[in-house]
């Protein structure tokens, strides 16, 4: 669907990051194992990948799992950044502590999303500015000036029953139609994003570019962030969820199945929306990885380094970095992959594409 023009005004500027959050702890050497590491095989004798089903990332020392193969083309195609041992300055390795840390951007009050969308440059907010494809507000939206959330499409209306909602948005118009207070514009740009997303619920088209979505929950969120991203609705920013990563038992069974739903899902919505892809940004991150060494009950305990995934929005197929050696004196903890990136350090230039602009010390304060 080609929208007639977007509600928020931001003309052919519009850009929209999509950040998708693994709870639980992925464990970044399953996703982005080593290459040629002697001692991964050693410590991880049931679990590690092995080396000829590695799929490789031009010349550096490690790859993707055969299990994102769908991301793998998209890396040959120029449009993924992969970045391993990434995480926090967090060391209690609580999911509960590192999520929220990470979410916040360090011990702030609110979300480090919702400071960009509250300090970025430039264009007031709309009424679909930033959406969480969720139950309830993700801490990383915390503090925008606006932000919907919704389960799906069909939860953001005013009522059941199109000829009631019809008539009670006709009569909302008309109260707010003259209105020139601070209440008038807000009210207008809403029931306008209510008409687009009616309009997008009527039409229900198929996804384009022969994209073939599954019929998950993770791949039906970013179908419907398609839809929402080609309505020209103001859309700014999305988060989305896919739990379950937290593998201390059985890990293998556990999260090869996430893997696919996450590589499938993605691999999906980058056909979809084609060339706007370059305007649009998926961020992929976890609170923090797994510890190198493989446990008792063939799964893995919480750890420190991480994986990132950046898709689009000007990536040019990449890794950011290396990965460590797992030798004990390069190991941190327990036997943890140190932090070599932190993960503020990826999204920086990603949020100066989006529009940040001097807004970066409002967004990540030095602290």
């Amino acid at each position: 669907m080609k929208g007639t023009g977007i509600i928020s005004g931001n003309g052919d500027e519009q850009r929209t990051l999509v950040v998708v959050f693994l709870r639980g702890g992925a464990d970044g050497l399953t996703l982005v194992p080593p290459v040629g590491n002697s001692d991964y095989y050693k410590v991880r004798p049931t679990l590690a990948v092995p080396e000829g089903e590695i799929l490789k990332l031009g010349d550096s020392n490690c790859g993707l799992n055969p299990a994102l193969s769908g991301l793998h083309e998209i890396y040959r195609d120029g449009g993924l950044t992969v970045a391993p041992a990434v995480g926090s300055n967090d060391d209690t390795r609580s999911h509960f502590y590192a999520q929220d840390l990470m979410e916040h951007g360090g011990q702030l009050a609110g979300g480090w999303l919702g400071r960009f969308l509250r300090y970025r440059e430039g264009r007031p907010p709309s009424a679909l500015s930033a959406v969480a494809l969720s139950k309830a507000m993700p801490e990383v939206l915390r503090g925008a000036p606006a932000a919907t959330v919704m389960e799906s499409l069909d939860t953001f209306s005013l009522g059941s029953g199109s000829g009631s909602t019809a008539t009670l948005q006709a009569e909302l118009g008309t109260l707010y139609g003259s209105q020139e207070n601070i209440l008038g514009p807000a009210a207008r740009d809403t029931l306008q994003a209510l008409e687009r997303v009616e309009k997008l619920r009527s039409e229900d088209l198929p996804p384009e570019n022969g994209a073939d979505y599954g019929d998950d929950s993770f791949s039906r969120g970013l179908r419907q962030t398609a839809r929402l991203i080609r309505a020209r609705v103001g859309l700014e920013a999305v988060s989305l969820d896919l739990d379950g990563w937290d593998s201390h038992f059985a890990q293998e069974a556990l999260i090869t199945p996430l893997m696919t739903r996450l590589s499938d899902g993605l691999a999906a919505f980058y056909r979809d929306l084609g060339k706007l892809m370059r305007s649009v940004t998926v961020v992929v991150m976890t609170e923090f990885g797994r510890r190198v060494a493989e446990n008792s009950s063939f799964g893995t305990d919480h750890g420190r380094g991480g994986t990132m995934l950046v898709m689009g929005g000007g990536e040019r197929g990449n890794v950011l970095g290396e990965m460590p050696k797992l030798e004990t004196g390069i190991l941190v903890g327990p036997g943890d992959i140190p932090v070599v990136t932190d993960y503020r350090d990826v999204l920086k230039p990603i949020l100066t594409r989006h529009g940040a602009g001097k807004a970066m010390g409002e967004i990540f304060p030095e602290n």
